[in-house]
């Protein structure tokens, strides 16, 4: 990867009484960053920045957010027009090449992506390993590692080649990983996919499909699938990108680096908040119980939470969550359920949110969370496999977040520091002298 970066007018910091010159960067578009690579050499001192929150670990072209005016971009492209115009399988193009494909590219890369869909034969028993009652992620965790075991011809991250073919394995083996994993927790046949059908209806077939019947593909519900693929493509330096980046920086093969970022993403914090937002709207019940609910929310006393509103970075609109929203209601609509009871709390739980000055200070907006959980829900899928789900449409961001970082020659293994604030050195004591 070429860098893009622009050098900027210096800055200057005095620490232990030491003037320090550091360089000060720009990129094409957001804040400038101070770059303190030399900082321990020339002044002995670190940084201290808990969570990374202020910290950019690495240079990317890929994704871009400006939280507080609501804007998410991949490759430059609004997300909103994406999620209107595009599909998965192009937006997967535009995140691993840089841009949007011509025909003639699409039809290569749809092809490659259809044709590495099944799974080796022998893979099947890996799930056979698993308790009946195993939570799907983790079985996600441990199946996509073990691909490493199966696919020896795209384990060397310094072959080009090798890299592309890992990549287009992983993002067409997701789904197929991701509905056994459905399968395996009902107890019910596993469903190879069709050659024939597209991304997000190949993948709902083979979640839904039984041998005792035929599956009929729902338009509606399969450009919903495919909509919400697109919004959880990519979300820039997030907790499991950052984790794929670290995995990476070690040398680690692809497989192995997605699954950290599984791993990662299973947290309650990062993809189990749709989860977590839907039982919220279950909690409540009803639109009549919301001011009570409201009132919790605001208690100093109270640990109830408002889930699926707020985010770390947006403190605007979540960009993603307009297009959730309308995604809902198309859904909702089709299956029948116009006047879900969810779907009403939802609509006055947020109409309230963005009204009541209490939450407009606190710029806790509706993100991506607040729709998704009730769209899953009405499509047929369990609360256990909406991080699945989500894992299944990050994996593109994650592929092309690990490429560029093995294409960025200023990369090296990740090393965060620390305050260290244990006991100074002692001397050893043996046992029968201790007190």
């Amino acid at each position: 990867m070429e860098s893009k970066i622009t050098k900027k007018p210096s800055a200057t910091l005095t620490v232990n009484n030491k003037q320090l010159e550091l360089p000060v960067y720009g990129g094409s578009v957001g804040p400038d960053v101070v770059d303190i690579r030399k900082l321990y050499t020339d002044g002995k001192v670190f940084t201290y920045d808990p969570g990374f929150t202020s910290t950019a670990s690495c240079e990317s072209q890929i994704t871009y957010i400006d939280g507080d005016e609501g804007v998410l971009l991949y490759r430059g492209y609004p997300i909103d027009q994406l999620a209107e115009q595009s599909t998965f399988i192009e937006v997967c193009y535009l995140l691993a090449n840089g841009e949007l494909p011509n025909k003639a590219e699409l039809d290569r890369f749809t092809r490659d992506i259809t044709y590495h869909t099944m799974l080796h034969a022998q893979f099947d028993r890996f799930f056979e390993g698993f308790r009946r009652d195993a939570h799907p992620m983790a079985i996600m965790v441990g199946t996509v590692g073990a691909l490493a075991a199966f696919y020896h011809d795209s384990t060397d991250i310094d072959d080009p080649k090798q890299r592309v073919i890992a990549s287009h394995r992983l993002i067409a083996k997701m789904p197929t990983i991701a509905a056994r994993a459905f399968k395996y927790s009902m107890g019910q046949p596993f469903i190879s996919p069709r050659n024939e059908l597209d991304y997000a209806s190949n993948f709902l077939r083979m979640c839904f499909a039984v041998p005792a019947e035929d599956y009929k593909i729902n338009p509606v519900l399969a450009r919903a699938m495919d909509v919400f693929f697109i919004l959880h493509a990519d979300h820039e330096q997030n907790a499991s990108t950052s984790t794929v980046r670290l995995a990476g920086s070690s040398g680690a093969n692809p497989f192995a680096c997605i699954s950290s970022g599984i791993a990662c993403l299973w947290g309650p914090a990062h993809g189990g908040a749709n989860e977590a937002a839907l039982k919220m709207l279950m909690e409540i019940g009803r639109p009549e119980n919301i001011p009570a609910f409201i009132d919790k929310v605001k208690s100093k006393d109270s640990e109830v939470r408002l889930m699926g509103f707020g985010h770390r970075v947006y403190k605007n609109y979540d960009p993603r969550a307009r297009a959730m929203q309308k995604l809902c209601h198309q859904v909702l609509h089709e299956v029948g359920d116009d006047n879900d009871p969810l779907l009403q709390v939802a609509k006055e739980l947020e109409r309230i949110a963005l009204h009541d000055e209490y939450f407009i200070q606190r710029k806790l907006y509706p993100n991506v969370d607040f729709y998704s959980g009730i769209t899953l829900k009405a499509m047929g899928f369990p609360m256990s496999m909406f991080t699945v789900l989500f894992a299944v449409a990050r994996t593109v961001g994650w592929i092309a977040q690990w490429t560029e970082m093995m294409e960025d020659t200023s990369q090296k293994i990740g090393r965060p520091r620390q305050v260290y604030t244990g006991p100074t050195r002692r001397d050893y004591v043996p046992c029968a002298q201790r007190k």
